[in-house]
């Protein structure tokens, strides 16, 4: 406060108001009656620090005791005595012969006057008739000692402050210490009576206790200053944290996270498949299949054969063992993965079917072996073989066909190796590699032996340059057939094949087979006391049935008669002049080769 300078006696600011008589007119306290600074102190930052949590505090009047008349006052309007001027030039307190402070000397701990609570909006009631100076501003700092101190011999009272100087203050924005407007409402009668007892150096507008605002006429950059080292910092600390979340990104991906990961999985079961299921036809299919390594002089190939009975015998395809000859080497390789040299029982080129044999190997398992005559075309199979070497290669599908007249090899050029099939077609897939692997059913007996493909470049073979994959068209030697001449082999080493005794004319176009006129070597195409002799079979007959079944081509009856065992009775339709004939006759035998 810098109000008028009082020429009158006035209370000490410092002193506690006393209801003591004439004799508080001494006024110079006694070392007791002094508080400490930090307890003077102490309860005033108390007081505050509500006040600056509090928006709206309620002002809560403390009484004050009526203080005794000095003989310089007056008294006002509720009776009570209010100080009067003092005579000019005496002094406003006793000397301090202790220098206390703030009258012996200035220092920071100079005591604070006495807080009621914030001074009510309308300011601090003034005397009348104190007369002084023109008001000075306040002090930027609440805390500086009041303006008019003498630092030797005493103290000034602080002057009163223009009438606007107690406006309400207004808290600097965003500023949550700022002092909160004080409430409205008159002062209590106790506090009007003197105008030390309302001073309140917390109430200063504009001075908050701490975190002071921007003083007035600050342009509005500086606010943007601000606004922009906040957003600089603020992209800072999003790059830093974009980095090291990428870091962990790329650490969780390379690693597989930072804890470890486990997936839902269904527990492992016994294995055990349906019989008739695939894989139980493999299952119980599999043990039986062997691959067989034929390497000879000239070339080397891979095939697949099964195993026949308990004493080593294998079947196989003729094909598969030729290019070991007569001195080459056979390795048989089972599904266990244990291998064993085999030596070869016999061969037959007609049937494409020949016979191999291991020696000191225990534990076989025979592969049942079915009736190919109650196959149904639609029924399911299974085939399993090597291609390309892949052993133990399992592939499924269906008969597509029954009793379909296909003839193999020919590479020789003089139609020994030419085999005859009467076969059965299948979907399954089968490529090189499969030839002499059993086609089964779904009770894992063999119903055929995977032996011939038909390639997509209209058949000719992958050694004239055609495709050697599968493309769903493969053929298999009914186990029937397959099954008479590997007995045969077994047994003498060579098979027999059924003969009507006829040479046929290959050149032939029409439709159906017709018989030569001459033999190979210059023999009657009809062989004297033979089985078509007998039958009345002559030279220049056409024949287009067998057993009730077309036959288009000479390839076709070859393969119907072999199809059958020697000394079976077929019904042969024949065409002579323009008629039609049946004749019966009983089937031959000649060697196989």
């Amino acid at each position: 406060m810098d109000d008028g300078k009082p020429t009158g006696p006035q209370a000490k600011w410092w002193s506690r108001p006393s209801a003591a008589g004439p004799a508080a007119e001494d006024r110079t306290p006694a070392a007791e009656d002094r508080e400490p600074v930090a307890e003077d102190r102490g309860p005033a930052v108390e007081d505050r620090e509500p006040a600056a949590r509090s928006q709206t505090p309620a002002p809560v009047p403390v009484p004050v005791p009526a203080r005794p008349s000095d003989g310089f006052g007056r008294p006002d309007e509720h009776g009570q005595e209010v100080p009067g001027p003092r005579p000019s030039g005496q002094p406003l307190h006793e000397p301090d012969e202790y220098s206390t402070p703030p009258y012996g000397g200035p220092g920071p701990w100079a005591p604070a006057p006495p807080v009621q609570r914030p001074t009510p909006a309308h300011g601090t009631v003034v005397p009348p008739g104190a007369g002084g100076p023109p008001p000075q501003p306040a002090p930027a700092d609440a805390f500086a000692p009041p303006q008019g101190a003498t630092p030797a011999g005493g103290f000034t009272p602080p002057h009163a402050r223009p009438a606007d100087a107690f406006a309400a203050p207004q808290p600097a924005p965003n500023d949550a210490f700022a002092p909160p407007p004080p409430h409205p409402g008159p002062a209590p009668a106790q506090q009007q009576h003197t105008q030390w007892l309302q001073y309140d150096p917390w109430g200063a507008p504009g001075q908050p206790l701490t975190r002071p605002g921007p003083p007035e006429g600050m342009e509005p950059g500086g606010r943007k200053k601000r606004r922009g080292g906040a957003f600089m910092g603020v992209l800072l600390l999003t790059l830093v944290a974009g980095g090291i979340g990428g870091g962990v990104g790329a650490y969780i991906e390379r690693n597989g996270g930072l804890t470890t990961v486990e997936l839902p999985q269904a527990t492992r079961d016994s294995g055990d498949r349906a019989p008739e299921s695939v894989a139980g036809i493999a299952a119980s299919a599999l043990p039986s299949v062997v691959t067989l390594h034929v390497s000879g002089t000239a070339e080397s190939g891979t095939g697949t054969g099964f195993v026949l009975d308990g004493q080593g015998h294998i079947l196989t395809n003729n094909h598969v063992v030729a290019p070991a000859g007569s001195s080459g080497d056979i390795t048989v390789t089972f599904s266990s993965g244990e291998t064993a040299s085999a030596e070869l029982v016999g061969k037959d080129s007609g049937y494409d079917l020949a016979v191999v044999r291991v020696r000191g190997v225990s534990g076989l398992k025979p592969l049942p072996l079915g009736n190919s005559d109650n196959v149904q075309v639609g029924d399911p199979v299974v085939a399993i073989g090597a291609p390309f070497d892949l052993s133990n290669t399992v592939t499924s599908g269906i008969i597509s066909a029954k009793q379909r007249p296909i003839t193999a090899g020919g590479e020789k050029g003089d139609g020994s190796d030419i085999s005859y099939v009467d076969a059965l077609q299948t979907d399954a897939p089968i490529n090189p590699g499969n030839s002499g692997g059993p086609l089964v059913d779904t009770q894992a007996h063999v119903i055929g032996i995977n032996s011939a493909i038909r390639a997509a470049d209209s058949g000719r073979g992958p050694e004239a340059g055609g495709q050697s994959g599968s493309i769903g068209l493969g053929f298999a030697i009914p186990i029937n057939q397959g099954k008479r001449v590997a007995e045969e082999l077994i047994s003498t080493g060579k098979a027999t094949h059924p003969v009507i005794g006829v040479t046929l004319d290959m050149k032939y176009t029409g439709d159906g087979a017709k018989v030569g006129t001459k033999g190979a070597d210059g023999t009657p195409a009809v062989a004297k006391d033979g089985p078509a002799d007998k039958a009345g079979i002559k030279s220049g007959d056409v024949i287009t049935q067998v057993e009730g079944q077309r036959v288009h081509s000479g390839e076709e009856l070859i393969v119907k008669i072999r199809a059958h065992r020697p000394g079976d009775d077929l019904d042969l339709k024949l065409t002579r002049g323009g008629k039609e004939r049946t004749v019966t006759l009983k089937l031959g035998s000649a060697s196989g080769s």
